[in-house]
């Protein structure tokens, strides 16, 4: 196994989020060396969470004895992220259905388990201040983050939120990549676990999801547009609330393209049982993209 050129990304992805955490930090582009290095309070949160992730499904693989490969990371730098992921080549199918669930599942949850204090410890100390009086970014909410926003800050006034500091960003940026590859699509994470529960039934499920994603486009975009119009909203700001779901429009693009690249269904595994706690974790990780459902990812408020 040549490791060369992922640990070549690797690297050039710690150098791109650093670059991008920099930014942040600093409020402009870095010019030295010193001041990339501020960029650490992002790049390396983000990192962890997503070296997590991949290698989880890396190792999950190797027990399995499945030919996986190291992960490919994608160095974005002028990228909000610095990086758009990364992605692991299974180099032939996966026969049983216990293995491929846990190849699937390996993944959100061992990046979930180091996103999950990254945002705690991240929500905790950023700061409750003022709403800005310009246009100002508004990360995307979902159950588990308002819970959590709940319990480390409490009921936040009216006029005020919380400007989340450069690691709460990377914390927030683990909850959403972990939700994307929880749908039950195709050869997603989501996808993997599902087919391990539901079988050969799973190919009509991912039918259904993908004629069902720009509808969900329409609906967020609905009701975060009318309501700002009934409001008397006009202008950009208007545009950006009813655009607010476009975010799924796309992904149910990238999928539809993805489906054409791959096929239409998920490669069968051999019939066998799945074993009851493996049947449990899946159900359950499946749960976890309905706490970590954002209806927009990100906008303009």
């Amino acid at each position: 196994m040549n490791w060369a050129l992922p640990l070549t990304l690797i690297a050039l992805t710690f150098a791109s989020t650093l670059f991008v955490g920099a930014g942040m930090v600093l409020g402009q582009a870095p010019s030295s060396l010193a001041e990339l290095g501020a960029g650490w309070v992002f790049s390396f949160p983000l990192m962890a969470i997503l070296l997590a992730h991949e290698f989880g499904h890396f190792f999950a693989g190797k027990y399995h004895r499945v030919d996986v490969s190291p992960p490919y990371f994608i160095p974005v730098p002028f990228f909000l992220l610095g990086t758009l992921g990364a992605v692991i080549q299974i180099r032939e199918r996966i026969r049983s259905r216990n293995a491929l669930l846990d190849i699937g599942a390996a993944g959100p949850l061992a990046g979930m388990a180091v996103a999950l204090p990254v945002i705690a410890y991240g929500l905790a100390t950023s700061p409750v201040q003022p709403l800005p009086e310009g246009p100002y970014v508004l990360e995307g909410r979902s159950l588990l983050y308002l819970g959590l926003l709940n319990a480390l800050q409490g009921p936040i006034p009216e006029g005020y939120d919380i400007m989340l500091s450069p690691t709460a960003l990377a914390g927030w940026a683990g909850l959403l990549v972990t939700m994307i590859n929880l749908l039950p699509f195709g050869q997603l994470d989501g996808g993997h676990i599902a087919y391990a529960l539901l079988g050969p039934r799973q190919n009509q499920v991912s039918k259904y999801v993908l004629r069902l994603l720009p509808l969900l486009a329409v609906v967020v975009s609905a009701a975060y547009g009318i309501p700002s119009y009934l409001d008397g909203l006009r202008g950009d700001a208007l545009v950006a609330d009813a655009t607010a779901g476009s975010h799924w429009l796309v992904w149910a693009f990238v999928l539809w393209l993805l489906t054409r690249a791959t096929g239409p269904g998920h490669p069968p595994t051999e019939d066998g049982p799945l074993s009851p706690r493996r049947r449990l974790v899946g159900w359950l990780t499946l749960f976890l993209f309905v706490l970590l459902f954002m209806p927009s990812w990100i906008r303009m408020q």
